[in-house]
């Protein structure tokens, strides 16, 4: 016979489930919970509610959002010119006419040979300052130049914040110019280089004029100088655009200047003007730039001079007026004592 097997009843198994220990919590988890349900949110700063706070932006500081794609080939040559710009306070313009890639070897050259005698001649003088080698003479995109050019004159990066721009309402912009920047912001310290909306816009005013309008047209060409030596511009000119006032080297001591390959392509060759810290220069007065005795120790010298010619044509007038008074009291004097005398011979 099998055994028995002693089974609880339901209201047994219920109690048993009830009167269970509770789960054990520590003490920590306890007070932590308690403190939680305790405590409220704290109240945000003013500042954050009187102010805006400054957008977070989705692009890394080496590579930040430009109006046109950064990957176009004008893109690169419009950052390339505005640090051209930037960094040549002396520039002289010409215009090409299909010069072939020989002619423009051959005038690369006479130029830099030009420069470097420069170089030297300053460096006998005592004046160590080397712009020859670092003188460039390139082709540039006319355009794309003229733009750059706007946005170098017109367009000041501002780092801080400053507030928004009132953009221009013109469909043609708004639809069909791709605009990159998904936070058209003027707050966003990423959008102040010269590649952003906001150079664009501050450059696209058709009434502001930087004076080179009229010779930006056609196939160019520029000649970028780091400092602004006179020197080194008679030397420039006297290889590209010879004068009676700045003339070409002779066939005794260049030879290589009068070869028939160069003299072609400076045939070709016209110089237009110059750019002269920030200033607009037509060709004689870039010709008088670089006719100035002793560069820019001569230059002081002739501005010490006449400010010692007006010195002293101001004090001969201040003593001439003196003078004149000094000389008419005289002459008043002696006039009344020779009617005295005469006055007193007839009464004797």
């Amino acid at each position: 016979m099998p055994p028995r097997l002693r089974l609880q009843s339901k209201q047994l198994r219920l109690a048993a489930t009830t009167t269970r220990a509770p789960q054990y919590v520590c003490w920590q988890c306890r007070h932590a919970s308690t403190a939680a349900a305790s405590t409220t949110t704290p109240a945000p700063p003013i500042d954050h509610m009187t102010h805006a706070p400054r957008p977070i932006s989705h692009y890394p500081p080496t590579q930040p959002p430009s109006y046109k794609p950064p990957e176009f080939r004008k893109s690169q040559l419009h950052r390339q010119y505005q640090s051209v710009l930037r960094s040549s306070p002396l520039m002289l313009l010409f215009q090409h006419n299909n010069i072939k890639a020989t002619e423009w070897t051959g005038i690369r050259r006479e130029l830099a040979n030009a420069l470097k005698k420069a170089d030297e001649e300053l460096a006998r003088s005592g004046d160590e300052t080397m712009v020859g080698s670092s003188s460039k003479l390139q082709i540039v995109q006319t355009g794309i130049f003229a733009s750059a050019l706007k946005v170098v004159e017109f367009w000041e990066p501002k780092y801080l914040d400053q507030p928004p721009v009132n953009e221009p309402t013109d469909p043609k912009v708004s639809s069909s110019t791709p605009i990159h920047d998904t936070q058209p912001t003027n707050r966003d310290p990423s959008l102040t280089h010269g590649l952003s909306k906001n150079a664009y816009l501050a450059a696209r005013n058709a009434k502001l004029q930087h004076g080179l309008e009229p010779l930006l047209s056609g196939p160019m060409a520029i000649l970028t100088l780091p400092t602004v030596s006179p020197a080194h511009v008679k030397a420039a000119l006297s290889i590209l655009s010879p004068s009676k006032e700045i003339p070409a080297p002779k066939r005794r001591t260049t030879p290589s200047y009068h070869d028939p390959t160069v003299q072609t392509g400076l045939k070709k060759l016209m110089f237009l003007g110059a750019r002269v810290e920030g200033k607009v220069f037509d060709m004689d007065g870039a010709k008088w730039v670089g006719s100035i005795e002793g560069g820019l120790t001569g230059l002081r010298a002739q501005l010490v001079g006449m400010l010692q010619g007006i010195g002293s044509g101001l004090t001969n007038t201040l003593e001439s007026a003196g003078k004149s008074l000094y000389l008419t009291v005289e002459g008043r004097r002696g006039m009344l004592e020779d009617e005295q005398k005469e006055g007193k011979s007839e009464g004797q």
